[in-house]
């Protein structure tokens, strides 16, 4: 009985020993995976923070630590703790690839044009630290595609860009001709008049295509370019929800919470995957469809409705 007593307990403290000692590797792994990422935003205002808070509520889910800072005064030691570092925005996206580290660094909400203009050299250093993007732009394809639906009508499509975009406007070249649509464009030459090309562009187009360009589009040129394509009775495809207030006959938009969400996923998925890789630049997964009725019916347009739209294009999630 005694020896029965004795084993059963040294068998006992064995089984303790075995379930501390899992309990305190469980801890160990748990705390190997969680990780401080840094999101650095271009400024307080509201499209940047939704981002933010979007990434910090999907990454706490996780056990991950999220740190925010800005652009303005960003210093080094705020960042040297991080696994990864997020900029939000043009601003951010700078003055992060200003600062000396070896942290990898992911942009969001920023213009396709901006990335591979000198954007994805300086936030790499040269090559020397691992970046990438989740553009502010939708794909080609997507907009070729919503052109059609939209207005099965048109045949030619009209951009403005600034100049040294050959890449930009080749890529919509050929995805409009996918859809049977040619392009009607001009280049906006730095300190131009934005009218004349814009009044060259819109006599001869369908619709006017707005590619996110901040010397084509910026708070200052909008409410001019609206009305001058208005005179044209020419609609505007937007790419925000705030351009199709302005304006815009429909925008095809990912909103910051579309963009915090992929790039928490993203971040998540590295954060996960061992040795730390940051997957291509990419255009938004998640994006929605905006129609200002008022503006479709001054012009004259019945569109499709926006849910019709979003499905056929397989978004709106």
């Amino acid at each position: 009985m005694t020896a029965s007593l004795s084993l059963a307990d040294s068998t006992l403290h064995r089984l303790a020993r075995w379930g501390l000692a899992f309990a305190v590797l469980a801890m160990g792994v748990g705390q190997a995976l969680a990780a401080q990422v840094a999101v650095v935003l271009s400024d307080d205002s509201a499209p940047y923070q939704e981002v933010y808070q979007v990434v910090r509520a999907h990454l706490a889910e996780r056990g991950h630590e999220v740190q925010q800072a800005y652009a303005v005064g960003l210093a080094t030691a705020a960042l040297n703790e991080s696994r990864l570092a997020v900029a939000v925005g043009v601003r951010a996206a700078e003055s992060l690839a200003a600062q000396p580290l070896r942290t990898p660094m992911l942009a969001v909400l920023v213009p396709r044009s901006w990335y591979v203009g000198g954007g994805r050299s300086r936030l790499s250093d040269g090559g020397r630290r691992l970046a990438s993007a989740i553009f502010l732009d939708q794909p080609p394809e997507r907009q070729a595609q919503i052109i059609r639906l939209a207005f099965p009508e048109a045949q030619r499509v009209g951009v403005l860009t600034s100049a040294g975009q050959p890449l930009l406007l080749a890529e919509l070249d050929d995805a409009l001709r996918t859809q049977r649509l040619g392009m009607v464009w001009q280049e906006l030459a730095p300190d131009a008049r934005l009218i004349g090309p814009l009044e060259q562009v819109l006599a001869n187009a369908d619709l006017l295509l707005a590619v996110p360009d901040p010397q084509v589009f910026n708070r200052n040129t909008a409410q001019s370019l609206f009305l001058t394509s208005y005179r044209y009775r020419v609609p505007v495809l937007g790419y925000s929800q705030s351009l199709t207030r302005a304006g815009a006959l429909l925008s095809l938009h990912s909103s910051p919470a579309h963009i915090g969400r992929q790039a928490a996923e993203w971040i998540n998925q590295v954060l996960n995957a061992g040795p730390l890789r940051l997957p291509p630049p990419a255009h938004p997964v998640y994006f929605d469809v905006s129609i200002n009725e008022q503006v479709a019916r001054s012009l004259g347009f019945v569109l499709p409705p926006e849910a019709e739209l979003e499905k056929q294009l397989g978004g709106g999630r």
